[in-house]
């Protein structure tokens, strides 16, 4: 990381510096907004008892395990039309009419099959997963090289061996950012559905703030998802270098 980082917190820190004296001077008479200290006084007051982490928490198991759930499917179906052409030529249609399906859509079904509660949660966000997984790592499969798929043949590789010892070095970068992407997918889904749906997590505490008009607590779980999901890009991003090296800044730029 450059020494100068810091300079990138100068636009930020001088916007909120303007909304609290904006705030100060002129007041607001809406519900919906807060001065930028009382925002951060909410935030403590929700880290302090607790009820803003017991939210992430929620949030974070249904994301996680959909995530999960998503790029195992996506990953194995990716995998599958890559190597099968004429599968992948079958299916082409079905698919590009399903993954256009807002992920929110999927949300009165789920409701009907899952009830409310962490299975509905976690069955719309692997649906919303399953798709950049799915299709970029069916592009990382047309990107390998043919000569290792024609070395597979002659050695007689099984499919499983092809897949275990060509396929997936080959392709592993790109799918390490597909799951990246997926990642910030999941957690905005989550999200999402528990304002619209379900009683739990970081939305649900949104809607219960802004309902009971605290907006500065509102905001608060607003600056808090942000800060939750910088840190998980962080942490995706610092493994992702620190188990792949090289190849995972190739994947990055490719």
């Amino acid at each position: 990381m450059s020494g100068q980082w810091w300079k990138g917190l100068v636009v930020p820190a001088a916007l909120i510096v303007l909304a609290e004296l904006a705030m100060r001077v002129y007041g607001s008479t809406s519900m919906s907004l807060a001065a930028p200290s009382d925002i951060l006084a909410a935030l403590v007051r929700a880290l302090a008892d607790g009820s803003i982490l017991v939210a992430t928490r929620d949030t974070l198991i249904t994301a996680g395990a959909g995530l999960a759930l998503g790029g195992a499917v996506g990953l194995a179906l990716g995998i599958l039309f890559g190597l099968v052409k004429p599968l992948d030529r079958l299916m082409e249609v079905t698919i590009e009419a399903i993954r256009p399906i807002p992920s929110v859509a999927v949300l009165p079904i789920a409701m009907l099959v899952f009830g409310f509660g962490y299975g509905m949660e976690i069955a719309i966000v692997a649906f919303s997963c399953l798709w950049p997984i799915m299709i970029m790592t069916r592009s990382a499969m047309a990107g390998i090289e043919p000569r290792l798929m024609e070395v597979s043949r002659a050695l007689r590789l099984s499919a499983f061996d092809r897949v275990r010892k060509i396929v997936l070095p080959a392709a592993l970068p790109r799918i390490i950012v597909a799951f990246r992407l997926a990642a910030a997918v999941a957690l905005v889904v989550s999200v999402t559905v528990e304002i619209a749906a379900n009683p739990l997590g970081l939305g649900y505490g949104i809607l219960v703030a802004q309902q009971g008009l605290q907006p500065a607590l509102m905001l608060a779980y607003l600056v808090w998802i942000g800060i939750v999901g910088w840190g998980l890009n962080a942490l995706l991003s610092l493994a992702q270098n620190r188990l792949f090296g090289r190849a995972a800044r190739v994947g990055a730029q490719a």
